[in-house]
């Protein structure tokens, strides 16, 4: 039992916090859950609070906020799409703000990182892959479908490339969501390994006491840069999405 307490996964494990439960299904309210509403909470509070105002000289969450406003819009959205893509900015800058706040969240710690979930990832990628397919056909029709051709290949090599292609745009909700999972997964479960280290050689005292520091050290190292991997795996994720709907809207002209 204490084996299993001190694992690196125990971290991620999904606990019920209100048990509901409808003809056989499990509809618990989860530890995975709260810490979802909390990310949908505060990231709406930031927004809101840093608009309110609204003042010619803005304070500094308006000022964060209008940051994180121009980052998405013009460095992302319009970076990516041009005009066009202002249509689709409140999507892409509501999944920046949830996963980066999910990210962030997972870091405080006896907290829970929601994206270190496939299921939660994959949920995300999935409603992006379904926007990408109903924007391409309400946007071109069957002709949609064009976008499995590559332009200037020859016929002959259609029967080879065209496969590739469709199986490539299938993967995309699964890249997506591996990828965010991954890179949370991977680094909490780091941290947790070498807090591990920190305290069992602490509980060991003597010489192996004082050897505490190298792994202290790499815990810190690790904590900086999941840091930076918290905010940039967000703006890949909402990147990743602009570049997807841009092939959509523009298909082969992009």
């Amino acid at each position: 039992m204490a084996a299993h307490g001190h694992s690196p996964m125990v971290q991620f494990e999904v606990h019920p916090i209100i048990p509901i439960h409808v003809g056989g299904y499990d509809l618990s309210f989860t530890n995975s859950s709260l810490w979802m509403v909390l990310a949908v909470a505060t990231a709406t509070l930031v927004m809101w609070l840093g608009v309110k105002r609204d003042g010619i000289i803005p304070g500094r969450l308006q000022s964060v906020v209008e940051l994180i406003y121009d980052f998405i819009e013009r460095q992302t959205v319009l970076n990516v799409m041009g005009e066009e893509g202002r249509r689709f900015f409140p999507f892409v800058l509501t999944i920046f703000l949830f996963i980066f706040f999910s990210n962030y969240f997972g870091l405080i710690p006896y907290s829970f990182t929601v994206t270190s979930h496939i299921i939660v990832t994959f949920a995300m990628a999935l409603v992006v892959f379904v926007t990408v397919l109903g924007v391409g056909f309400w946007t071109h029709g069957l002709h949609f479908l064009s976008l499995f051709v590559p332009s200037g290949a020859p016929g002959w090599l259609l029967p080879v490339l065209v496969p590739i292609e469709i199986i490539s745009f299938l993967t995309r909700p699964m890249s997506l969501s591996v990828r965010l999972a991954a890179n949370m997964l991977a680094g909490h479960t780091m941290l947790k390994v070498f807090a591990g280290f920190i305290v069992t050689m602490l509980s060991a005292g003597g010489i192996l006491a004082a050897f505490a520091v190298a792994p202290l050290l790499a815990g810190i190292a690790v904590t900086t840069l999941e840091v930076l991997v918290a905010g940039i795996q967000a703006w890949v994720f909402a990147l990743l999405t602009c570049i997807y709907l841009n092939e959509a809207v523009h298909l082969h002209e992009h």
